[in-house]
């Protein structure tokens, strides 16, 4: 297939957003804690959440529209309960990865600021990025960041695994009741929640508007970003195995002191030669997260304004993403000191929604919205009711374990 190497664009979104918390804090956790031992929830997780996902390209690419327009069609109520989940968590997402951010550019520049301060930067960083709400700004700089970030990550985990001299194990367990609820924030957020896809969509339809992008391109984009979050989800349960397993170091909820306890344990296991690229995996990890999480929300919540309330345009871009960064930084102040708290929320309620949105998507990809021969394939839709099944059960499955 001859492919446009300029069309590509959107897959990266996608993984510069889905690359952050679930990958540096929570797939470094789970290695820390269960070595290789939950491999299986990393596989079917992004297995069984891939259909749903890859239905936000298909459906732009298809229809031209974005999912929130598809929703609106389904009945406006799915679109509501979509706008009112986003109120809901989009501060606390931002939050929660503005905060390891700062910490972790602390670390990189030296400078030992106030994390408030360095969140605040950070924001106004993003937000003057941002501030046009160019998508093809984003979509050029989201390149360069990934590629550092595939690149460094890469080069750590080498490292990691040339020096560890323990026999790890490859058994794969199934947490206790007490741990269920790591694993359902781990699987919560890996690769992303599912109201990224929502986001894909939207990306997808801006890219689509300047390249004219053809579906089989459009897919092989976002299969590449796909991958890129999968690859980057084993190396860093990867480096939090060959690391952090069995050191009986306990992490704080403290941004601050969880990003200096996760450099220093990485350099004094693997020398101080390869600070410079543990610190920049971590780093280029989450500014990618927290730049596309900025733009993201305030594009699909402007999408919706749009639907629900055409009366009040006021409610345009740049309107959501004031307000973002504004309840972002207020919040730095009251709850800065429990980011595993704050991380811990937004990704179990993304878990427990995790079957509404597949639900939807694939509702939408095989409706009469959809052309015929653009609707997946038996096989894909094969594997979206068998991941629906898995979603509901496992959701089901935490409300009586844990709740």
């Amino acid at each position: 297939m001859d492919l446009n190497l300029k069309k590509i664009g959107p897959g990266l979104l996608f993984a510069g957003a889905a690359i952050g918390v679930s990958h540096l804090v929570q797939s470094t956790r789970a290695g820390a804690d269960f070595g290789w031992g939950l491999l299986w929830a990393l596989f079917l997780t992004n297995l069984f959440k891939y259909p749903f996902f890859q239905f936000g390209s298909r459906y732009a690419l298809a229809t031209h529209k974005n999912l929130l327009e598809g929703y609106a069609e389904l009945g406006k109520g799915y679109l509501w309960l979509f706008f009112f989940l986003s109120l809901g968590t989009m501060f606390t997402i931002q939050t929660a990865v503005t905060i390891v951010t700062a910490s972790l550019a602390s670390l990189l520049f030296g400078i030992n600021a106030s994390l408030v301060i360095w969140s605040v930067l950070i924001t106004f960083f993003c937000l003057a990025l941002l501030w046009k709400g160019s998508y093809h700004f984003l979509d050029k700089l989201i390149k360069v960041v990934i590629l550092i970030l595939t690149f460094s990550t890469v080069i750590a985990v080498f490292f990691a695994g040339a020096k560890n001299t323990t026999e790890i194990p490859l058994e794969q367990i199934l947490p206790s009741s007490t741990s269920f609820l790591f694993l359902a924030a781990f699987m919560g957020w890996m690769p992303a929640p599912l109201d990224i896809s929502v986001w894909q969509s939207i990306w997808m339809t801006e890219k689509n508007k300047a390249k004219n992008i053809s579906i089989n391109e459009g897919l092989f984009d976002f299969n590449v970003g796909y991958f890129i979050t999968f690859l980057l989800g084993v190396c860093f349960m990867g480096l939090g195995t060959y690391v952090m397993f069995d050191s009986g170091t306990t992490f704080s909820n403290t941004g601050g002191i969880f990003a200096k306890q996760l450099i220093d344990l990485y350099t004094s296991t693997l020398g101080d030669s390869v600070y410079f690229f543990i610190v920049i995996a971590a780093f280029t990890t989450m500014f990618s997260t927290t730049l596309t999480t900025l733009d993201a929300s305030p594009r699909a919540m402007e999408k919706a304004s749009a639907i629900l309330l055409p009366q009040l345009p006021q409610l345009n871009f740049r309107f959501w993403i004031i307000l973002l960064a504004a309840g972002t930084i207020g919040i730095f102040t009251f709850l800065r000191n429990e980011m595993g708290t704050l991380v811990q929320i937004a990704t179990i309620l993304s878990f427990l929604t995790a079957p509404f949105y597949a639900f939807l998507n694939y509702r939408l990809v095989t409706s009469t919205q959809m052309p015929v021969d653009a609707q997946p394939s038996k096989l894909l839709k094969v594997l979206s009711i068998i991941g629906l099944i898995f979603l509901i059960l496992f959701a089901t499955s935490f409300v009586f374990v844990v709740i």
